[in-house]
C-alpha cells in the first residue's frame, strides 16, 4: 500500500502551526463562521450570536483576528460609539473551508452538544 506525501511537508509544519493559532482556540473559528454568513456586524449582534462569549473574550479574540489579518474593524466617531466588523479579503477566503465544515455537519448529521 503506497501513502500518499504529507501536505504539511510542501508548506512546512511551522505555517500550518501559524494558520493553526491564527484561527484555532475555542472562539476564533466560530467568530469567522458567524462573519463568513454576514457581510458585516456591529458588536453587540457578535457578542448575542456568540452567546455566552464574555465581553473580554470577545473583545481580546477580535484584536487577535484583526492582527493577524482576518478580521476588518470600523469605528465611527460618533456617540455611543459603533464599531461593526467584517471579515478581510484574507478571512473570506476561509469562506469555502466554513462552508465544507457546514457541509459536513449536515451530511453528518452532528448533534448539538445541549
Amino acid at each position: 500500500m503506497e501513502f500518499e506525501q504529507c501536505f504539511l511537508k510542501d508548506i512546512g509544519y511551522g505555517k500550518f502551526e501559524k494558520v493553526v493559532n491564527m484561527i484555532g482556540g475555542k472562539w476564533k473559528l466560530r467568530i469567522i463562521y458567524v462573519l463568513a454568513f454576514h457581510e458585516m456586524l456591529r458588536y453587540s449582534e457578535l457578542k448575542r450570536l456568540l452567546s455566552p462569549i464574555t465581553h473580554k473574550m470577545l473583545s481580546t479574540q477580535l484584536k487577535e483576528l484583526e492582527k493577524d489579518g482576518l478580521v476588518h474593524r470600523k469605528e465611527y466617531p460618533q456617540v455611543p460609539p459603533k464599531v461593526e466588523y467584517s471579515l478581510t479579503q484574507m478571512g473570506r477566503d476561509l469562506k469555502p473551508v466554513v462552508k465544507e465544515i457546514h457541509n459536513w455537519i449536515v451530511e453528518y448529521d452532528i448533534q448539538d452538544i445541549s
